[in-house]
């Protein structure tokens, strides 16, 4: 996937494009070798650190190693050194591992290289000494980099090779290179001198993985540092990139314009000698610069160029692995342009829903937790996300609805096939085998009863959907409904006696987890499909005694998630105490026995605990399940989560906690990747660290239409060139430390098609409610219509 940077490429040696970002079902090989290749911030890598004594010098930009966007091998930026080595001072500046979701940290190769430039030229004596660090915090003792190079000239690169089998433990234990989390630059000879020294493209392989590298010497820019252009095919390598005969030019390049970027689309080129595709750009037609590259797997390419209108032109070229390149595909043009809210509605949905059809399992077609991450690895919740997304994409047009009938019917096939446990999926899969991954901890092996409604939400809405009278369809409404009927609800009930249904079950591990399912929270669809069950269901009683239920078992689950839940908590106390920014006092008994009622900003919540909790709340049991003018015994939900979002917001204009970025267009505090891992962020003393996920504000289209909007066009319009790639928005940034999220996840991109479709149509809500089973169900539990006007 490409950078959400505009790729305008100032003074850079692009001359071996081997970087990518985004990744397909291709990136765990490839992040089994790349330490780093590119910054997703412009100007401070986020996974760096820096420190210093005097006399010496070290340049830091806010305590991170800087960014250099003026030279880098691979584009669009590198690592910039830059320092003063003296006598009694000291400097040491640390790389760490992108350690995103899922990475296994167990590179391959028995080598690790470095692409080292520097301006002025550096003596080879007074290059750094480097330490590397593994996952275990064993480390290295120094090794000096003169001793594997020889002086670096001006401004040429040189790859530095350095045996894994060179660094020796220095601790107290053995150092496993292969685990590698940080490498450490530190002061080599005092000189007392100024040096700059750009790094890129840090990865680690064998020997003989990197040919067109040469030890010592490396490509160098032309005059003035200005990478070379190509305008029919020619070199885009400083030292020329031959012609590659065993590629052909990728055909059918297509471009379509938006408001503010350009995607770009071609045909795989059938050869097994490609390892990447490189993109290339040009102003006027003529002279093509080099702007990013796409591995083999991807053939979508997003160009995020901000002010509009923009013209640009476009070629791409198949490489191999030794940067042989084919010829430039034929030229494609677009031009950005003005789109109503309509059209960036439409937009927004296409790309989200990418993340489910271009880049789902090959084998199976579910969705991956998250990309990029571990191959291997898909979610049995976020596929039945994918499926409600899929049949947006098919009646958006996206794709037709053969295809999105035959992609179903994989989907199917694979949970037919897997493993169940007394009906009901496990959490995560192998794509490839269906086993069941433990991917939390040893006992989370088997049934995942919360995974299960997710996806059999989305079945079910398929179900109603692809219900044609044609055979593929006939047999896709039988299968499914055999899947829906041999879901044992009751059995994960537990007992006869028991007042609630529960989490998980596990044949080797019965019990263990002892998870029970308790709102307020994301799981209501639990109960609903519970109780709707013609085969398997559970006592509606059950709804209220469990979901809803006021036992101490309830009340006791309930307190670990309410604002102030931890008396000991000094953030929370200070919390509870500024009525003025939270209304009533947000203690740990607000929302303990299901209602809440206290009102926070102005805004009164019925249900839910503390300030009603991270937003996905009020989304993933909503994908399918119609809220608008429903009311149980405690609230309309549809107003309950309309107030939700509106207090998520309210504490965003607040912003107790003084956080970079936060505003009126830049709400919606929910779980998504942060700093610290997956975590569910909101608006509380506790659970708000300043990052912000766009799912919250964009899937709450249907309750707060218009705050949704302004978040939307700000994420697009003002960070765009940050955080906008081939599948929309990131998955979360926080402005206040300088980091975005590197990875996208199969939670957050559907409920954002598939909620903007509930507010623009309904067709979601309609077609879920429409299933047989659903309305005696609610008759059952004893919802009822409010007068409130539907769509």
């Amino acid at each position: 996937m490409s950078h959400s940077r505009p790729r305008i490429l100032t003074p850079l040696t692009t001359v071996a494009l081997l970087l990518f970002t985004i990744s397909t079902p291709a990136d765990t090989a490839y992040y089994h070798h790349i330490f780093f290749d590119s910054s997703l911030t412009p100007d401070a890598y986020f996974y760096s650190s820096g420190k210093v004594s005097e006399p010496s010098t070290l340049a830091l930009a806010n305590g991170k190693i800087p960014i250099d966007t003026k030279f880098s091998y691979t584009p669009p930026n590198a690592l910039h050194l830059e320092w003063k080595s003296a006598e009694t001072g000291g400097w040491d500046a640390r790389i760490d591992v992108v350690r995103f979701r899922n990475r296994e940290i167990n590179f391959a190769g028995s080598h690790l290289y470095l692409w080292c430039f520097s301006p002025e030229g550096i003596p080879a004596a007074a290059l750094p000494v480097i330490r590397i660090v593994d996952t275990n915090a064993q480390f290295s003792g120094p090794l000096k980099l003169q001793a594997f190079t020889t002086d670096l000239p001006p401004g040429r690169w040189v790859q530095i090779k350095l045996p894994l089998d060179r660094f020796s433990s220095a601790s107290l234990h053995a150092l496993d290179p292969h685990r590698l989390q940080s490498i450490i630059f530190s002061q080599g000879i005092a000189d007392n001198t100024p040096h700059t020294l750009i790094l890129d493209e840090i990865k680690i392989a064998d020997a003989g993985a990197a040919p067109s590298a040469v030890e010592g010497a490396g490509f160098a820019p032309n005059s003035a540092g200005a990478p070379p252009s190509s305008s029919e095919g020619g070199s885009w390598f400083a030292h020329g990139a031959q012609q590659s005969r065993t590629s052909p030019a990728p055909q059918n390049l297509n471009t379509k314009a938006y408001e503010r970027h350009i995607d770009l689309t071609w045909d795989p080129v059938p050869s097994e000698q490609v390892e990447r595709y490189v993109i290339f750009r040009s102003d006027d037609g003529k002279n093509f610069q080099p702007i990013g590259i796409q591995p083999r797997g991807i053939t979508r390419y997003t160009d995020y160029l901000g002010k509009l209108p923009r013209t640009a032109h476009y070629k791409v070229a198949a490489s191999d692995s030794t940067y042989r390149q084919s010829n430039l595909s034929e030229a494609a043009t677009a031009t950005t342009r003005t789109m109503t809210d309509d059209e960036l509605l439409t937009m927004l949905q296409e790309e989200c829903f990418r993340y489910y059809w271009e880049s789902a399992h090959p084998d199976s077609g579910t969705t991956l937790e998250n990309i990029p991450g571990d191959d291997r690895i898909v979610a049995t919740g976020a596929s039945g996300f994918g499926i409600m997304a899929l049949i947006v994409g098919v009646d958006r047009g996206f794709v037709t609805r053969e295809q999105g009938a035959e992609r179903l019917a994989k989907i199917v096939s694979f949970f037919e096939k897997a493993p169940r446990y007394h009906g009901v999926w496990s959490h995560f899969m192998n794509g490839h085998t269906g086993e069941s991954l433990p991917v939390f901890d040893v006992f989370d092996n088997a049934g995942d009863l919360v995974e299960t409604a997710f996806l059999m939400e989305g079945l079910l809405a398929a179900r109603q959907y692809f219900h044609g009278d044609d055979a593929a369809e006939k047999n896709l409404y039988s299968r499914i409904t055999r899947l829906w009927e041999t879901v044992e609800w009751d059995w994960y009930r537990r007992s006869p006696q028991s007042d609630a249904l529960f989490w998980h079950w596990s044949p080797d591990f019965a019990w263990h987890i002892n998870h029970r399912i308790t709102g307020y929270n994301e799981a209501m669809m639990v109960y609903l499909l519970g109780i709707a069950s013609p085969t398997h269901s559970v006592p509606p009683d059950l709804y209220y005694t469990g979901w809803a239920g006021q036992s101490a078992a309830a009340v006791n689950y309930r307190r670990g998630w309410s604002l102030g839940g931890n008396a000991n908590s000094k953030a929370n106390a200070g919390a509870a105490t500024r009525p003025s920014k939270l209304g009533a006092a947000a203690t740990g008994t607000a929302g303990d026995h299901y209602v809440n009622a206290h009102t926070y900003f102005g805004i009164k919540l019925d249900v839910g605990v503390g300030t009603g909790g991270p937003l996905f709340f009020a989304h993933y049991s909503y994908m399918g399940f119609d809220p608008r003018g429903l009311r149980d015994r405690f609230t309309d939900y549809f107003q309950n989560n309309r107030n939700m979002a509106r207090i998520n917001r309210a504490y965003c204009i607040a912003n107790p906690k003084h956080f970079e970025g936060y505003g009126a267009d830049n709400w919606g505090l929910t779980a998504s990747d942060g700093l610290k891992g997956y975590l569910a962020h909101a608006p509380d003393a506790n659970d708000d660290d300043g990052t912000m996920t766009p799912t919250g504000a964009l899937a709450s289209f249907p309750y707060t239409p218009e705050a949704s909007m302004a978040a939307f066009k700000h994420f697009y319009r003002d960070l765009g060139d940050r955080m906008w790639d081939i599948y929309g928005p990131r998955d979360a940034l926080n402005e206040s430390a300088d980091w975005i999220s590197p990875i996208y996840m199969g939670l957050n991109q559907a409920p954002i098609t598939v909620m903007i479709e509930n507010y623009r149509t309904g067709l979601i809500w309609k077609l879920f409610m429409s299933n047989p089973e659903i309305q005696p169900m609610l008759d059952k539990i004893g919802f009822h219509r409010t007068r409130e006007q539907l769509r």
